[in-house]
């Protein structure tokens, strides 16, 4: 079976924050990794070239086959920030439709052009209870 294509790296994510080149973009993507590492309590880890990571869940794919992966995670790309949440919970479109400017591909995916166009008290309580939902809802782990 193929593995993920999106893998633990081990880089480091101050040096990447520290290498975006946009003042505004490197701040926000700072004041992201505070909000989200808090409601994890887990240090960000790198994850592929790009994405930045925190705690980790137990993914089940439809096919049954079961992978580590991020909690929540944030990328800088080039257009704007995609915030990686889950949202499948009670409460998201009333804290979404509260958050601000942003886009979305998926309901899992938000994309941002600036913190600025966001409620961050807003994001605060989305990425919370995003955590708190993948939490719950977390495959039990196997016993080897």
């Amino acid at each position: 079976m193929a593995e993920a294509k999106t893998q633990l790296t081990g880089a480091s994510v101050d040096s990447f924050l520290s290498a975006i080149k946009d003042e505004q973009v490197r701040k926000d993507c700072q004041t992201i990794a505070a909000i989200m590492q808090k409601a994890t309590e887990a240090k960000p880890e790198m994850w592929g070239t790009s994405m930045v990571g925190f705690g980790r869940r137990r993914y089940t794919y439809a096919n049954g086959r079961e992978a580590d992966f991020m909690e929540i995670a944030f990328a800088p790309r080039k257009t704007n920030i995609t915030l990686y949440i889950t949202s499948d919970f009670d409460g998201y479109d009333e804290l979404a439709a509260r958050l601000g400017t942003h886009s979305g591909s998926s309901k899992s995916c938000l994309h941002i052009k600036r913190l600025s166009d966001l409620h961050v008290p807003t994001l605060t309580k989305l990425v919370k209870a995003s955590v708190a939902h993948a939490r719950k809802t977390q495959a039990p782990r196997r016993k080897s």
